[in-house]
């Protein structure tokens, strides 16, 4: 019994101390100064030159852009359901046009950076929109990151709980 009150003892221990460590970097975190910089972090353009979007190049290979296309579509997680037949989309139905839809679309959920509008050389940015009649481009704010934006709290705030309920269970025995 002595052995077993001494591990939950030092469980909890560790168990605060993790809970209050990882609040206090949140803090720390949150009351940060922002530091300004005179070139965009991460290639972002978007904020300095207004709108970007990511489009396919005319010249670029067909066999490029369809290997990109289907990247864009599948890993790369873009939203295509427009340039699929009866989409708004999908015409004009061409390589080039269906690419630079796929294309912006990603580029828009990884945060407007070069990197992100790059498709071995088959894509460039550019500030003309080029969202024609129903089909409209995904812009800057448009499109949602996949990352939660809540997870950090969530997480410290379970940890405080899970102390919780081992000081209450302590406290009973």
């Amino acid at each position: 019994m002595v052995k077993e009150t001494w591990i939950l003892q030092f469980i909890l221990i560790l168990l605060v101390q993790y809970c209050y460590l990882a609040s206090s970097m949140e803090e720390k975190a949150e009351t940060a100064v922002p530091v300004s910089f005179l070139s965009p972090p991460e290639g972002n353009t978007t904020f300095l030159d207004g709108t970007t979007w990511c489009v396919a190049l005319a010249g670029a290979s067909q066999i490029d852009l369809q290997n990109a296309l289907d990247w864009a579509c599948g890993l790369g997680k873009a939203d295509c359901k427009a340039i699929q037949e009866g989409g708004l989309c999908y015409e004009p139905d061409t390589l080039v046009s269906h690419a630079s839809y796929a294309f912006n679309n990603y580029y828009q959920q990884n945060g407007n950076s070069d990197i992100a509008c790059n498709f071995g050389g088959a894509a460039a940015v550019t500030k003309h929109n080029p969202s024609y009649n129903k089909c409209v481009y995904a812009a800057p704010g448009s499109v949602s990151s996949s990352a939660p934006t809540f997870f950090k709290r969530t997480t410290s705030l379970i940890w405080w709980k899970v102390a919780a309920i081992l000081l209450l269970f302590y406290l009973r025995s």
